[in-house]
């Protein structure tokens, strides 16, 4: 089990990005969350088996059709134990 912060910057506000985040991390058996950050960036925690983490982490590097990424910091952080992965307002 591992655990990454991503935060990803670009066009990524109000193209659907959190959901279709949200949607790969169950695709991929993933847990964690998304949300939207004040700054327009938005911040995801995903925890899991490595290749289920490493898979999300490559869909936030593209995101959903809309998006426009300019660029991803993935940090590891100590897994948590999250179960299920929620969209958080």
């Amino acid at each position: 089990m591992i655990r990454r912060r991503i935060v990803v910057t670009g066009r990524v506000q109000g193209v659907w990005f959190r959901e279709s985040t949200r949607q790969a991390a169950e695709r991929h058996g993933a847990a964690g969350w998304a949300r939207n950050r004040p700054d327009g960036t938005v911040e995801i925690v995903v925890e899991g088996a490595e290749p289920a983490v490493e898979a999300l982490v490559r869909f936030c590097a593209t995101g959903p059709r809309d998006a426009r990424v300019e660029a991803i910091r993935v940090t590891p952080e100590e897994p948590e134990g999250l179960v299920g992965f929620v969209v958080r307002r």
